[in-house]
């Protein structure tokens, strides 16, 4: 081989190390960025039961934005991903009705905050409310969240927990979209 062959073959080597390098960094840099979303932005929820019913279906993937509450508390109609008090090691969804501070009373199917003669309206319920209809009474600790299922005939949520709030600190997201099934896709607000 020729000197200008070999210089020639040198710079196909060289070329062909330096795409398989960048073809490296690329698969890298995408690989870190997927890993930032997902541990720092986006949090991936499954529906494995009804509670939430209609809003969200048995079956149902949604995305929840990790950030929502950086520089805002939840408010009372949010439905959140939060460790579920009582096993941390899962994770629940549920909407939030009773914030902190608040006095929550549940009677005869209908919830009244800090005493007040007009119960709260709840037009996402899925069906008329005759299960574990009330009496109960909520003190909402401070940093803390009243949770229940939309599903109230068929969701086990605060009423029925040992621990029965949900700590700001234990709030994973907002659940804001639903991603899976296709043909449902969309945002949940």
């Amino acid at each position: 081989m020729s000197s200008e062959q070999e210089k020639l073959q040198k710079r196909k080597d060289e070329s062909a190390v330096k795409e398989v390098i960048s073809w490296i960094i690329t698969l890298a840099l995408a690989v870190v960025a997927a890993l930032f979303v997902k541990n720092y932005v986006l949090i991936n929820a499954n529906i494995p039961s009804g509670s939430m019913e209609n809003t969200i279906m048995t079956g149902d993937r949604l995305f929840g934005y990790r950030l929502a509450y950086r520089q805002k508390n939840p408010e009372r109609g949010d439905i959140i991903i939060f460790k579920f008090p009582d096993d941390e090691t899962e994770n629940y969804v549920k909407r939030v009705i009773g914030l902190p501070g608040e006095t929550v009373e549940i009677e005869d199917a209908r919830i009244y905050i800090n005493g007040s003669k007009v119960p709260l309206q709840e037009n996402y319920l899925k069906e008329e409310w005759t299960v574990a209809t009330g009496q109960y009474s909520f003190e909402v600790p401070e940093d803390c969240y009243l949770v229940l299922g939309d599903n109230r005939n068929n969701s086990y949520d605060a009423r029925y927990w040992d621990n029965t709030y949900v700590s700001k600190d234990k709030i994973l997201g907002k659940a804001m979209f639903r991603y899976y099934p296709f043909g449902n896709a969309g945002s949940l607000y």
